[in-house]
């Protein structure tokens, strides 16, 4: 019988298969260490063994295995590295007193590693602690309880609750507005943390996708449980494994080999988790893959929120990951209906702006972009509330002046 190696969630792929797909891409000129890696990742043995693997076929056309079969760890051994919280030296402690045959800490670890990660379920005790399938849906605990106001067709502005956002504002005394592209993201974000879900937050720059995020996230039932992933400009994947260990607080504890790490991270996310990357569009393929493997594993239990400008083209070019996003949010610029009422409830320097000239400053630099406006704001207040005796009046001529210190003349 053709001999198989374990690979992802209880699939088996044969050796032979892997060891001509690898000895192919040789021939080829086109084998990389990463294709490697990523078979010793899978099937769950060292890169030095697939090496080996492929030394063999090529010095002897064997692509089977002549040694002995390997360890396999049985129910009750499963058992007992339960007991002990999933601990592989102490199972290995326990196993060594009561006079079996034990196999060398690296083979053990190895082992356990390649049956978690085909999926083999581990009950520790600690796992009672965490919250089970059923746990409450934070749909039904989500409330505005600090509205100060309505605005014009349903939009609320926030007061009291702006520092809970974590929202940056450009000027004093402007206000989070809730729109219904904001409404939109707050049910978005509180269904994935519900459910566990992939989402990915799109949309133009500065179309106002991070303060709706920050805000949402700010009203889920338990906050603490969000972990915010601090990202560069196209991370490896080791890079990614750091910052993710230094978001879930693992610091110094994550171990050094790749598979015993990715273990650690995994193991960090039992509990529910909403992991946070804005900013997605800078990962690049391998690192999304990476995610989507962490996602996917049986005992991690994390919502995956992606966001950025063009994050929604880097997710099509994985579409493994992609096909896994439950929803798919964009964050549309403001229509010229809306941009009225919201800058009315965003600052209450324009309240007394006439609508032409709104629609005029519009139509010529906001083109209905959250961020430009939020800067005209800044300029104008600073213009207003400057030096002059009396706050000035803002006026076609002003705004004039302020679009073109950011637009350049008109």
């Amino acid at each position: 019988m053709e001999q198989q190696v374990e690979a992802g969630r209880g699939a088996r792929l044969p050796r032979t298969l892997v060891v001509r797909r690898l000895l192919e891409r040789q021939q080829a000129g086109k084998l990389a260490t990463r294709h490697v890696r990523a078979v010793a990742e899978t099937v769950g043995v060292s890169e030095r063994t697939v090496w080996r693997w492929l030394q063999q076929a090529k010095t002897t056309g064997r692509m089977e295995t002549g040694g002995r079969p390997g360890y396999a760890v049985s129910d009750e051994v499963w058992a007992l590295l339960g007991e002990v919280g999933g601990n592989v030296a102490e199972l290995r402690r326990r196993m060594v007193a009561t006079g079996a045959s034990v196999p060398s800490a690296s083979t053990l670890q190895r082992v356990i590693r390649r049956d978690r990660r085909a999926g083999r379920a581990l009950v520790t005790g600690r796992e009672a602690e965490v919250a089970g399938p059923h746990r409450p849906d934070p749909l039904s605990e989500l409330g505005l309880n600090a509205v100060a106001d309505r605005g014009v067709g349903g939009q609320v502005f926030l007061r009291e609750q702006k520092h809970l956002a974590q929202v940056p504002v450009l000027v004093p005394g402007a206000q989070v507005v809730h729109t219904p592209a904001v409404r939109s993201v707050v049910r978005t974000v509180a269904h994935a943390a519900a459910v566990g879900a992939v989402v990915c937050l799109y949309g133009d720059a500065g179309q106002g996708k991070t303060v709706a995020l920050q805000y949402a996230l700010s009203q889920l039932p338990h906050p603490a449980r969000v972990r915010r992933v601090q990202v560069g400009v196209h991370p490896t994947v080791p890079e990614l494994r750091r910052v993710l260990a230094d978001a879930l607080e693992m610091g110094k504890r994550l171990p050094r080999g790749a598979g015993d790490a990715d273990v650690a991270l995994v193991d960090a996310l039992r509990q529910p988790r909403v992991l946070v990357l804005d900013e997605a569009q800078r990962l690049p393929g391998p690192a999304l893959e990476f995610l989507r493997g962490l996602w996917d594993h049986p005992d991690t239990d994390a919502a995956l929120v992606l966001a950025g400008a063009g994050s929604e083209r880097a997710l099509r070019r994985v579409p493994a990951l992609a096909s896994r996003v439950l929803t798919w949010e964009l964050v549309p610029r403001l229509n010229s209906g809306e941009v009225q009422t919201v800058m009315a409830a965003f600052h209450p320097l324009w309240d007394d702006v006439t609508e032409d000239d709104i629609a005029w400053v519009d139509e010529h630099v906001g083109h209905g972009n959250f961020r430009t406006w939020a800067k005209l704001t800044s300029h104008l207040t600073a213009e207003t509330y400057g030096n002059e005796p009396e706050p000035a009046v803002v006026d076609r001529r002003m705004l004039e002046r302020t679009c073109a210190r950011l637009m350049g003349p008109l």
